[in-house]
């Protein structure tokens, strides 16, 4: 018995310090795994936040003229590509910008994008039948936790972020965010200076391109041009405040781009208010909505 009790200790110590390196090494294998699983779910989770959800435009809308049919399908269309062009920048700007780039840089420029292009389904409709009102209503678009959007607004579903054709995709304007705005004659000349470089925005100049225009429409003309005018400052103070921000193309697609649309919005209203007045609406006027950075 003597003999037989430090064999079994001793047994029993091999034993222990087997279980002991089994226990190590189950601890150690598991913590890597969490750490995989960890990262894997960060990826995943920030995968299914990639996508962004705008509410849906088409079954807001009320019964479309005939003669209106076409322009408002081809805007439904262009708000389509605008959501999928958002959702690829979105998924292809990890790391870019500060915190608040995503709202800055694509949820907000989008929004005024779907503002303009809104504008322009209510303006074919309203040409025809009444114009439909609350629209601007449904151009906030929102981060979802979900894949990449639901539906399409070329039917009855919301709007999702897939493929764009290419037709939808070359006749849509650039990303809305900015504003500009006219200054009586010559081109349109903004105040502030170019992220640091002293570059400041010049926009053509639409009210010396209006002509005669009716009394009725006067005032609503007016709003209008001053709100070019409008845009413009704040986008020239968006320039002066963004340096450093965004890549290349930041300018272009945060501030030119967005500048462009909203001006192009301004500018269908005006040429509404003209023709409602019984007028011709000045043509070409589009071709005033496009702006340049210029020294200053």
């Amino acid at each position: 018995m003597s003999r037989g009790l430090p064999l079994l200790h001793r047994r029993r110590i091999l034993l222990s310090g087997a279980i002991g390196g089994i226990t190590c090494a189950a601890v150690v294998v598991g913590a890597a795994m969490a750490g995989q699983d960890g990262s894997g779910d960060a990826s995943a989770s920030t995968k299914a936040a990639s996508a962004i959800s705008c509410p849906a435009v088409a079954g807001s809308l009320p019964e479309i003229p005939a003669e209106a049919q076409a322009e408002v399908d081809r805007n439904l269309a262009l708000l389509d590509t605008q959501l999928a062009e958002a959702n690829k920048r979105l998924s292809t700007s990890q790391g870019e910008g500060g915190p608040n780039f995503v709202q800055n840089a694509i949820l907000g420029p989008l929004a005024d994008k779907r503002k303009s292009t809104l504008d322009r389904i209510a303006i074919s409709i309203g040409r025809r039948a009444e114009k439909p009102a609350g629209l601007d209503a449904l151009a906030e678009c929102t981060l979802s936790d979900g894949g990449a959007g639901a539906g399409s607004d070329t039917g009855a579903g919301g709007e999702a972020g897939g493929a764009a054709s290419p037709t939808a995709a070359a006749s849509q304007p650039a990303e809305e965010q900015g504003g500009g705005a006219d200054q009586g004659g010559g081109a349109d000349q903004g105040g502030g200076a170019g992220a640091g470089s002293g570059q400041t925005i010049n926009c053509p100049d639409v009210a010396s391109e209006i002509g005669d225009v009716p009394a009725a429409a006067q005032a609503e003309v007016d709003r209008n041009i001053a709100l070019l005018q409008t845009q413009l400052d704040e986008a020239d103070k968006r320039l002066a405040s963004s340096a450093g921000e965004g890549g290349p193309n930041f300018v272009q697609n945060a501030i030119l781009g967005p500048l462009k649309d909203k001006r192009a919005s301004t500018i269908d209203r005006i040429e509404l208010s003209i023709s409602r007045q019984g007028s011709t609406a000045p043509s070409g006027l589009d071709a005033l909505a496009g702006c340049s950075l210029a020294s200053g």
